[in-house]
């Protein structure tokens, strides 16, 4: 499971590397020949940036329009989704699907890898409900999506 996991993530920086772009993941992890990336740190820098849980949890209910996004997380500015969105499908998360239409209409959805982290909200949303119950904080009703 480990082995798979780790060439799973070597595989997201390979990605990343290939397309050219200069990825947000390699200033941060500089592995030289004789090191090993660790999965759990190559996952967190995938995955970190403020935004980026958000849009991949609005993207598990399935293709999403740009303005739909921006509507689903509010706060976040045009800017910052298109850079967003940009790193997630840089690193293999998302695809952009471009149609010729007048308007021009692009679409935004998970790859395969991308949808195998519905298990990781999952745990996050049970630890949070765990959280809320330890720390006997008055949280808002939070919806159960996967209780169906």
């Amino acid at each position: 499971m480990v082995f798979h996991l780790l060439l799973l993530s070597l595989n997201l920086l390979r990605r990343c590397v290939k397309k050219g772009l200069s990825c947000y993941i390699l200033s941060s992890m500089k592995p030289n020949n004789n090191s090993v990336v660790c999965p759990a740190e190559l996952a967190i820098q995938i995955l970190s940036g403020k935004w980026k849980l958000y849009i991949l949890k609005n993207l598990m209910d399935g293709k999403k329009r740009f303005s739909e996004l921006q509507r689903a997380i509010p706060g976040i500015t045009q800017r910052m989704l298109s850079k967003q969105l940009r790193e997630l499908e840089a690193c293999g998360l998302i695809r952009r699907t471009v149609y010729p239409v007048v308007p021009p209409m692009v679409e935004y959805e998970l790859t395969e890898i991308g949808k195998s982290l519905e298990d990781v909200f999952n745990a996050i949303h049970k630890w949070g409900l765990k959280y809320v119950e330890a720390m006997s904080i008055n949280a808002l009703e939070c919806q159960e999506e996967n209780s169906s």
